[in-house]
């Protein structure tokens, strides 16, 4: 495809999403739709021109001592916990232990919430990329990534197979604590910025010096359209779309949707127990039965994919490819795991790790250690069976 006709086509797309959204915001209901809309599209953007991805990040650090991903997952979790307080105080002004905040992850905090982490650390090193990545991958043409979607969905299944048994050990019992019903706002605040930057000084400290080679001047366009944009810059857009969609919508989250679909067309088909005990109680981005076409969360996905999609285009990467057997069956595997991991831990890298440290949730604090873990582990399993290969 010519330039021309790829620059043609980009703005085509978001022209597209542009006018859906004005078509969407025509009553109360609309309107949230039209704001997940563009937030998502706002999201792939955000993902594609930063190569904002938690496994890809993860992998630059540990085998080449990359951390220029890593600093922008830090920088969008530590400007995300500054913005949500201006949220979270509003709504909550005196914060307390029992009483959380109106729709933000903050999950049951347990051992199945680790061994879930884990498992989806795990699905993420074996099919390449996590969910969010897989979305706008897919936008990029790597259409290897709808295995890895088609496996989370057949996860999701096995996850609500065994979630009844799962809540009635433990996880009913397993406590949602929120940092600043414990610490206070400032107190929470404080102990997450030197959380985090403890973990960038530990990064930076083992990190390679960074390489420049290569790099020439570029044209205003290049610069914001086609080459990748800074960490840091990354990070703090990730951050304020979060947190504008919590205050409109509901906190960022990727695999609402997918698990609504699954849970539907299981009840349908008797795969899925008719009872999910306590999952309708609980928080994070929890499978409901659909009852409408379009809800936010399914909009926010498509104009994640749409816009990565024009993203790419823009860009120059836009380049179809299709793994072969093996490729397909690792992403397929790898996203069974992430699938029951993500409904089993009530969301993913987005919807526990992200939204949940951002809003004060321990919750995802565990989510990035176990899910950081299974994901190392991962790698490392698969290094050593390509050098014994």
């Amino acid at each position: 495809m010519s330039s021309i006709a790829a620059r043609s086509l980009s703005v085509s797309v978001l022209a597209l999403l542009a006018a859906w959204s004005v078509w969407l915001a025509q009553d109360a209901a609309g309107r949230v739709l039209s704001f997940a809309l563009i937030a998502g599209s706002a999201f792939g953007i955000v993902l594609q021109r930063g190569r904002f991805c938690f496994l890809c990040n993860l992998r630059d650090f540990v085998e080449r001592r990359d951390a220029s991903g890593v600093i922008a997952i830090l920088v969008a979790l530590a400007a995300g916990i500054v913005l949500y307080q201006a949220v979270l105080g509003a709504w909550v002004p005196v914060p307390q232990p029992d009483r959380l905040p109106p729709n933000a992850h903050i999950g049951p905090v347990g051992t199945v919430l680790a061994f879930a982490a884990f498992t989806f650390g795990l699905g993420m090193a074996l099919s390449g990329s996590c969910l969010s990545a897989h979305l706008y991958r897919l936008g990029e043409g790597a259409f290897g990534s709808l295995a890895a979607l088609l496996g989370a969905a057949a996860g999701f299944l096995l996850g609500f197979s065994t979630w009844n048994a799962l809540y009635t050990w433990t996880v009913f019992d397993d406590p949602p604590i929120w940092l600043p019903g414990v610490l206070g706002y400032a107190g929470a605040t404080i102990a997450g910025l030197l959380a985090l930057g403890a973990l960038a000084w530990l990064v930076l400290r083992n990190a390679a010096p960074p390489q420049h080679a290569g790099l020439h001047p570029a044209s205003s366009f290049e610069t914001v359209f086609v080459r990748r944009w800074p960490p840091v810059v990354a990070g703090l857009l990730v951050a304020t779309i979060g947190a504008f969609a919590y205050l409109r919508v509901a906190p960022l989250g990727v695999t609402a949707e997918l698990g609504s679909l699954v849970r539907t067309g299981g009840l349908s088909l008797d795969l899925v127990p008719e009872t999910l005990v306590g999952l309708d109680t609980v928080r994070g981005c929890v499978s409901a039965v659909k009852t409408a076409l379009l809800s936010p969360n399914g909009v926010f996905v498509i104009g994640l994919v749409l816009s990565s999609f024009a993203s790419a285009l823009l860009a120059g990467r836009f380049d179809p490819s299709w793994p072969g057997p093996r490729g397909l069956a690792a992403r397929f595997a790898g996203g069974v795991l992430m699938g029951w991991g993500a409904m089993t831990g009530l969301g993913c890298t987005v919807g526990v790790l992200l939204s949940g440290i951002q809003a004060g949730a321990v919750s995802g604090w565990v989510f990035l250690v176990f899910c950081a873990l299974g994901a190392v582990l991962g790698l490392a399993g698969q290094r050593r069976l390509a050098r014994n290969g």
